[in-house]
């Protein structure tokens, strides 16, 4: 079992190369994942590249929080290949729930501003590169009319598309989001979508997320994955029957 941590190549040659041919980012070869030696994934073949949007749709328990986990290195590779061709601090994660308490009365800026916390001492004032961060990041997801606000005031959609500033602020070439749809309205699931779309096609983010529902996924993408009994597997053609 090999985890790889590669060191980026010549960077300008790397800009100049079309997004589609550019070298992964992250590669998963004859891998096998899961807990405490206890597989839930196997044979596990996966390469994300830069201006890519990858979404994998599979039913509760299939495994799609496990492939996060090890992409973001708190899971080992139980056998195969993971490679990363960028540090893990250049990844961006939304999990699928926040571990923030309710009754803390938190703004929402304050929030998105976590996501400097690997560069700049939480106690410490922010300095004026990272409140630019934390207002570009604001931007990005529409919501800069909303940072004063207490985040628990907000919508759920609107406190998603905040955990997602957040993971910006960390300024990743990779972002993973865990089931970001999941209890947002139409209107915020559309917000939502295009946003993701956004970071991926102009701003050139390898972006990987997770559902449930896969024809919502392909609603928002065409690069789809499939995760059952312990096996990932591309869509392909036409939509067919899940129980999911």
């Amino acid at each position: 079992m090999d985890e790889i941590d590669v060191a980026p190549s010549d960077e300008a040659a790397s800009e100049r190369r079309p997004m589609s041919l550019a070298p992964p980012l992250i590669s998963l070869s004859g891998a096998t994942l899961g807990y405490d030696g206890a597989a839930v994934l196997r044979d596990v073949e996966l390469s994300i590249r830069p201006g890519e949007l990858i979404a994998i749709a599979g039913p509760n328990g299939s495994g799609k929080t496990t492939l996060f986990r090890t992409i973001l290195g708190f899971l080992p590779v139980l056998s195969g290949t993971l490679t990363r061709v960028c540090a893990l601090n250049e990844f961006g994660y939304v999990p699928q729930s926040t571990a923030l308490d309710s009754t803390f009365p938190i703004t929402a800026r304050e929030v998105v501003e976590m996501g400097g916390y690997g560069r700049v001492k939480s106690y410490l004032p922010l300095p004026a590169e990272e409140k630019k961060r934390r207002d570009d990041a604001l931007a990005q997801v529409g919501l800069s009319h909303l940072g004063s606000r207490l985040f628990f005031s907000l919508s759920g959609g609107q406190r998603q598309r905040m955990l997602i500033a957040r993971a910006l602020m960390v300024g990743p070439k990779v972002l993973i989001l865990d089931e970001p749809l999941a209890g947002c309205d139409p209107e915020s699931q559309k917000a939502i979508s295009d946003l993701l779309s956004n970071l991926s096609q102009e701003k050139g983010k390898a972006v990987f997320f997770s559902s449930h529902d896969l024809r919502m996924v392909r609603s928002v993408t065409k690069h789809v994955l499939r995760v059952d009994g312990g096996r990932v597997d591309r869509e392909e053609g036409a939509l067919a029957h899940h129980p999911w």
